[in-house]
């Protein structure tokens, strides 16, 4: 191209860009605002509306009468600290991980790093089985050293570890893969140490990835509900598992309202935090070929990591999943898995093992929506200089993982059931509601890979006449690819995961994996259980496979080994 030609008055081209790009920026926000709206905002206002709305009008004394009960105070209490405290352990256990993923080339990685995402797509009540297996009565541990866990916290940490182990190692990883490492180096032949080279250098780069993978942990600890539901016993409650019981076992639809919108409120106020503190150390980051930062492990130091992470990842991770797949063997002749090709007996229209193909179809589903939402969305937020309604909207993405999804699935049952919205008998329903948790995902994963590229070359290339599509294709997308495989593989495993709200609308004749261990670990009898187990066994090898087709494309477009 010409850049004589493309030249533009000073002032009058300064300001006919800014305002292009608003409109770019707004116009990309259509879709995730309209998505939102429709299936979020809409159903949950719903539900609200239905507890708290009655034929005299809004009875918002409910707020202050259920927030005076001593029992909903110590839920809230316990809610928050043992979130904190989760996140805090997961940050410290995970980043050594996120490190040797990121920084080290090993064999059998490419298989470890899927393995490590499995626990991640466990439905929560199965995570919790797992974990009753190891640390409950007649367990390892009480087998081993009569030491028992259950109904204690040490155990609902060490669960949220197990299912939050991948989002740090992915998020931050992600990131930590593609930073330069002769900044670092640069810093030592200077004279840091390696650790201070590290504090100084990477550790700020490294901090708008490992504050977003914090903030998804506490999200997701913050509404923990199979997880504390079956290790915590009577003992110990969240705010998820109080608007649970509330709603199904009490039917008081008026304190889950109650509930529902203080969840939201503590949401909302830490992610207006997160969204001040990270904007303002976001900066431009000289990203790098993964292929070109992953080294074999060199020195006593590096190798001792090395064993101390698949160490940590063998006895955290690797070990509860054993116990599923020596739970779903324990009958003779694989009884268990022959029994899912059966539909005698059991509470489904079809046999549990059509649950297999219904979650597929339903997570790729599910997956496209989230990464075309989440991928505009993170598209439109990259600039840190936006409006006040662009950072709204950037804190608000997040709220789906903060807000009961036992209330968003009252809320699609109850508001897309009539026209023109009446989806309530469609199989897309399911599917919408997974990339609801899908989408912040996608965003947090990519936002920061975009916001570091470097906004002189988009500019640049703006310049010599190129459009805004042009600049994404040719600029943004070759540094952000491996964050959207990334984004797209987390997505995924969301969707194939996703209980909460899902255990609402999937239908008898089309259960998900998870639904469909939930109910069969619900129902009494040693064969009911065995099948749940197999499904749950089922389920990790169908995402271990999944997770590792998705490396070896990441693999194949990136050149990382």
């Amino acid at each position: 191209m010409d850049l004589a030609r493309t030249e533009v008055a000073p002032g009058k081209g300064d300001k006919g860009s800014a305002k292009r790009s608003a409109a770019v920026r707004f116009g990309l926000l259509v879709v995730p605002v309209a998505f939102f709206a429709v299936f979020f905002a809409y159903p949950v206002a719903a539900i609200v509306a239905r507890g708290l709305k009655t034929d005299g009008g809004w009875q918002f004394g409910r707020l202050w009468d259920v927030l005076g009960q001593s029992d909903i105070r110590h839920v809230l209490w316990f809610t928050t600290w043992q979130a904190l405290a989760s996140t805090v352990l997961t940050l410290l256990v995970a980043l050594p991980g996120a490190y040797v993923f990121a920084r080290l080339d090993f064999p059998g990685k490419q298989v470890l790093r899927a393995v490590v995402t499995v626990p991640f797509v466990l439905p929560t009540v199965v995570v919790g089985t797992a974990f009753l297996a190891l640390v409950g009565r007649g367990g390892l541990l009480d087998a081993l050293w009569g030491v028992r866990l259950d109904t204690t916290v040490w155990a609902i940490l060490l669960a949220h570890v197990f299912f939050n182990y991948a989002v740090v190692v992915r998020t931050v990883g992600g990131l930590w893969a593609q930073l330069d490492p002769r900044q670092e180096e640069a810093a030592r032949m200077l004279g840091a140490s390696r650790l201070r080279a590290w504090r100084s250098v990477t550790l700020p780069a490294l901090g708008p990835a490992v504050a977003a993978a914090a903030l998804m942990v506490f999200l997701f600890t913050f509404t923990s509900f199979g997880v504390v539901q079956i290790l915590g016993g009577p003992t110990f409650s969240t705010l998820e598992v109080e608007i649970y019981r509330q709603t199904s076992e009490i039917f008081d639809l008026s304190t889950a309202a109650v509930l529902t919108l203080v969840q939201f409120a503590a949401v909302g106020a830490i992610l207006a935090v997160h969204a001040l503190a990270v904007r303002r150390r976001e900066t431009a980051l000289r990203l790098v070929d993964a292929s070109v930062t992953a080294r074999r492990p060199r020195g006593a130091g590096q190798w001792a990591l090395l064993a101390g992470v698949l160490a940590s990842i063998a006895v955290l991770l690797v070990l509860p999943l054993a116990v599923l797949v020596q739970r779903s063997l324990d009958a003779p002749d694989f009884a268990y898995y022959r029994a899912l090709t059966s539909d005698d007996g059991n509470i489904f229209l079809v046999p549990p093992i059509e649950a297999i193909g219904n979650s597929l179809q339903y997570a790729v589903v599910a997956t496209a929506i989230a990464v075309l939402v989440g991928g505009l969305a993170a598209a439109a937020l990259i600039r840190r200089d936006a409006g006040a309604l662009v950072r709204g909207f950037d804190a608000l993405l997040m709220l789906p993982l903060g807000v009961s999804a036992v209330t968003v699935g009252f809320g699609f049952l109850i508001a897309l059931d009539e026209p023109p919205l009446n989806l309530r008998g469609t199989w897309i329903l399911v599917p919408l509601a997974q990339a609801l948790v899908g989408v912040p995902f996608v965003v947090r994963t990519m936002l920061p890979v975009l916001r570091a590229v470097d906004q002189r070359l988009r500019e640049a290339a703006a310049v010599l006449g190129a459009s805004p599509w042009r600049v994404w294709r040719e600029v943004d997308l070759p540094m952000v690819r491996r964050a959207l495989l990334v984004a797209a593989g987390f997505a995924f495993a969301v969707s194939l995961g996703e209980f909460g709200a899902t255990v609402f609308i999937a239908r008898p004749d089309n259960p998900t994996l998870p639904v469909a261990v939930a109910r069969l670990l619900g129902r009494a009898g040693e064969l009911n259980y065995g099948q749940a187990m197999a499904l749950s066994t089922i389920l990790m090898v169908v995402c271990a496979v999944a997770l590792l087709v998705l490396e070896r494309l990441r693999t194949d477009r990136t050149g990382e080994f």
